[in-house]
């Protein structure tokens, strides 16, 4: 069996695989990856691209961070409020989540990011929060899914 911690691989933008959902009122997306770790960066990233085009990010400066959780859902919803608060508190757009140690609800990443410039970055959506509301995250054959909700 394939260990879930596993790196997948280096180039974790066009390995990415998200989609959204609808959901009344609120905003959705639903994450895939071969492994936890590439579920998590897909997540973060995904997060970045609904709320500007994470493509057209540059990664100009960067931060650690270590998150835990009570289960692999608390984990995804500490790990994507934290990312928000960059974007909500700190005024910086992510580019790249390089997560470097991941274990049973804990992660380590570095966080590569660049300040927002209203000039240059289209905001497409403005997430409130990461919600707990139909949280998923669940090994589904040979990939690891979530699903989460952002209030809008």
């Amino acid at each position: 069996m394939k260990n879930p911690f596993e790196p997948v691989s280096s180039n974790r933008i066009s390995n990415m695989n998200y989609k959204l959902i609808d959901h009344t009122a609120d905003l959705g997306i639903e994450v895939y990856g071969t492994g936890l770790r590439e579920l998590f960066e897909n997540a973060g990233y995904a997060m970045f691209d609904v709320i500007t085009d994470a493509n057209r990010l540059k990664a100009v400066s960067e931060t650690t961070l270590n998150i835990t959780g009570e289960d692999w859902p608390d984990l995804m919803v500490n790990w994507l409020r934290e990312l928000l608060y960059l974007w909500t508190g700190k005024r910086v757009l992510v580019k790249i989540t390089d997560i470097f140690s991941i274990s049973e609800y804990a992660l380590s990443a570095n966080v590569k990011y660049e300040p927002y410039v209203p000039e240059r970055h289209l905001i497409k959506s403005e997430l409130k929060a990461v919600t707990y509301h139909q949280i998923r995250v669940e090994k589904k054959d040979a990939t690891w899914e979530a699903g989460i909700i952002f209030d809008v």
